[in-house]
């Protein structure tokens, strides 16, 4: 017997059904059996159900002899499954990698549950995927399981059959199956809910839910839409049969209403004929069904009066005043907007002829962020040696907090913000200030950049199209034309940088600013740093931070790092700088050895709490061999990066420490200590050399020297050999977080 039966009904699903059944083929669980049922569908779905058959005796291929619905078509699956549990799988969707190992994971953590609720996302034609916005209603904490009394919030997720799993036992005592129709799922999923003795829940990503430009049957325009009134008299019948469902009557109820105003309301759905018919309907089940006490929003209270009533041209009249209103709205933020945007031009082109101010500077880094980066050392740096100055940092409202006491914070879009960019003498920034810009005469515009280039930038992107990602190069010319300094941290970055931001400033190769802070930080500080970030005593913490593909419109996960800690074992811990989910399923993961830092601001905090570093392809690794501390590159899909990206050096020839060509390769560098023994010393020894001759903790003072003071006797200061810097060294501890560098 298999622990799972996936089900899938085909019918008119022949260019998605291969997709839909190797995402089950492919699966790290095996223990499954898959029944396709062919709805006698008029394309190629029987052939397809056929070939896999033949392909995989796991693969069931059933033909029904007529076309009967997606409801009896799940029957009939259901009639031939022997798993332990039900997954309804729609042709047309997939699951994603690992779901079902995630899915059997937590059934046996849970004790084995009449239904598990999981996750999904909505997969769109364009490659985009945008996880289920009411997700935070599956939190696994508290009890493991439960039922539907103790958590009702439950029901606000999207009543489908295909975001659970369902013991087969359970579903064959209490006789469950589809009736036929539209809106099958409607009398399945809230009587299973309703009456399960065992509920569990589980925050993964399992179903990629494709949204189909064309083609979904619910969207299309037909009178089968009728079908809801029958599904919610059965599920009215079943709760009437069981005097103890009693309670959920009123909760029903408020959700029927709220369906039959969604139906009503699209435009797509009902003819325009049948409208009143539909609404007719529509009052006469509210009427017969009514049973106050389920709260009801207020902005819905009027909307659900009027269809009890049967009030349709009122109804109508109203839904047509809220359009209005909304539209009217909108267009009044339009014209606010546009009379902001007239305003602040004309105010920054009457400040631009204003004087300069000598003493003012403007900082700001990563498209607006907060105080971070070498724009951020640099500033500290002025206002050490240069106090006469007057600083000020744009960012957002939001990173405010991060700007230090003294130096004043700008909101982007302000007319403040466009004051200081006109009368300013001084303009640092690490990206591009808003393109609005127009530098005057005097104005001095260091561009400091985000550390050193591995993967292709500026016009080197021109015949990388897929990279480029419709830059405007034009603009990007002209926003070169207004440095005055290009700051550069190596030989490498000024030859670079040079040919792919051609212009006529001037170089500054005097280190990365940002690099200071590894030079100037004491044991005791990092030991606060890491007991900030949540890091156990004597643990070896890993930074593991990747880099964004272009190749993809959706971020995967390259490494699961649950996986990778339960290898490791209790002496480790993972700070996650990804983006994405870090966990199988698309799950933030929860492991307790797991610190998901994707959202902290400062990555040279993160770097100076951690142990090694696990990258890819991120500008990181030529700042984080400054610590001199282990680094592990992970470059599964090095071709198709470099073919995408392009980067400037083979990095798998020249890296900065031990290389894993696979996921394995990388779990095994960590279990034997490769990870940090004498080659990965030797590699970094190299790496530094090359790409930090001048990171030691005075490149800022470099830099506001030359710039801020005009001084160039006696610069860049003198460098001292690598031999005799003195990294940052991570603070004295018992246990395994000790003696880490290679």
């Amino acid at each position: 017997m298999p622990r799972f039966s996936v089900i899938v009904p085909a019918f008119r699903v022949q260019a998605y059904l291969h997709a839909c059944l190797d995402s089950v083929l492919a699966q790290s669980f095996k223990d499954y059996e898959i029944v396709v049922v062919d709805d006698c569908s008029p394309d190629a779905c029987g052939p397809i159900a056929d070939e896999y058959a033949r392909r995989d005796p796991r693969v069931t291929a059933l033909h029904l002899p007529r076309n009967t619905g997606l409801g009896p078509a799940r029957n009939a699956g259901m009639g031939r499954a022997s798993g332990d549990y039900l997954i309804f799988l729609d042709g047309d969707d997939t699951l994603l990698p690992d779901a079902l190992q995630t899915i059997a994971d937590r059934i046996d953590a849970t004790g084995g549950p009449d239904v598990l609720m999981y996750d999904y996302a909505r997969t769109y034609w364009t490659g985009r995927s945008v996880r289920n916005v009411l997700a935070a209603h599956l939190d696994e904490g508290g009890p493991d399981r439960f039922r539907l009394t103790d958590r009702p919030e439950l029901l606000q997720l999207l009543m489908v059959v295909w975001n659970k799993a369902y013991r087969r036992a359970f579903i064959e005592a209490e006789e469950f199956t589809f009736p036929p129709g539209y809106y099958e799922d409607t009398p399945w999923t809230y009587p299973v809910l309703m009456s399960a003795g065992s509920i569990a829940v589980l925050d993964a990503v399992c179903v990629s839910y494709r949204q189909r430009r064309r083609g979904n049957i619910l969207s299309t325009t037909s009178e089968k839409h009728f079908d809801v009134f029958d599904q919610y008299d059965r599920v009215f019948a079943f709760i009437d049969a069981r005097p103890e469902l009693a309670l959920w009557r009123p909760v029903m109820f408020r959700r029927m209403l709220d369906h039959f105003s969604a139906l009503f309301a699209s435009k797509d759905r009902l003819p325009h004929h049948s409208r009143a018919a539909f609404f007719r309907r529509a009052a006469a089940s509210c009427r017969r069904y009514r049973t106050p006490g389920a709260p009801v929003p207020r902005r819905a209270l009027l909307r659900h009066g009027l269809l009890r009533l049967g009030a349709r041209r009122t109804y109508q009249a109203l839904s047509g005043a809220q359009r209005l209103g909304g539209r009217l709205r909108r267009g009044s933020a339009a014209v606010r907007r546009a009379v902001r945007g007239a305003a602040l031009r004309a105010h920054y082109r009457i400040q631009s002829r204003l004087p300069l101010r000598s003493r003012d500077a403007v900082f700001a880094a990563r498209g607006g962020g907060g105080y971070t980066g070498s724009p951020a050392a640099i500033e500290a740096k002025v206002r050490e040696l240069v106090p006469r100055v007057r600083t000020a940092w744009i960012c957002r409202p939001v990173d405010a907090h991060t700007v230090p006491t003294g130096t004043r914070h700008l909101a982007p879009g302000t007319f403040a913000h466009w004051t200081a960019l006109a009368r300013s003498a001084y303009l640092v920034n690490d990206s591009a200030f808003d393109r609005g810009l127009v530098k005057r005469r005097g104005q001095v515009l260091l561009q400091t950049h985000e550390g050193t280039p591995l993967r292709t930038v500026g016009t080197d992107l021109l015949d990388r199209p897929a990279a480029a990602r419709g830059t405007d190069f034009e603009q990007l010319l002209r926003s070169v034309d207004t440095w005055d300094f290009s700051l550069s941290a190596n030989p490498h970055s000024t030859l670079v940088r040079e040919r792919a931001y051609p212009s006529a400033y001037t170089t500054l190769e005097y280190g990365s600013p940002r690099n200071d802070v590894y030079h100037r930080t004491a044991p005791a500080e990092v030991a606060r740093l890491r007991e900030t970030l949540g890091i156990p005593a004597g643990s070896t913490a890993l930074l593991y931070a990747p880099t964004h593909r272009d190749y993809r419109r959706v971020q995967r996960p390259a490494l699961d790092l649950e996986r990778l800690v339960r290898v490791l074992g209790p002496q480790f811990v993972v700070l996650s700088r990804a983006s994405h989910p870090a966990g199988p399923g698309g799950r933030r993961a929860r492991h307790p050895r797991i610190i998901d830092v994707h959202g902290h601001r400062s990555v040279e905090t993160l770097a100076l709490a951690s142990d090694a570093l696990i990258t890819d392809y991120a500008s990181l690794m030529f700042d984080y061999v400054n610590l001199d501390r282990p680094v592990v590159l992970h470059l599964a899909d090095i071709e198709a990066y470099e073919a995408a990206r392009g980067t400037y050096f083979d990095i798998a020839a020249f890296p900065p420490g031990i290389v894993a060509r696979s996921q394995d390769e990388l779990f095994d560098i960590f279990a034997t200590d490769h990870w940090r023994g004498s080659r990965s010393a030797q590699l970094r020894a190299a790496f530094r050399a090359r790409f930090c001759p001048y990171d030691d903790g005075y490149a800022a003072e470099r830099v506001v020297r030359r710039v801020f003071l005009g001084e160039t006797d006696g610069l860049p200061l003198p460098v001292p050999s690598a031999a005799r810097r003195t990294p940052a060294a991570l603070p004295a501890q018992d246990g395994a977080g000790a003696g880490v560098k290679g």
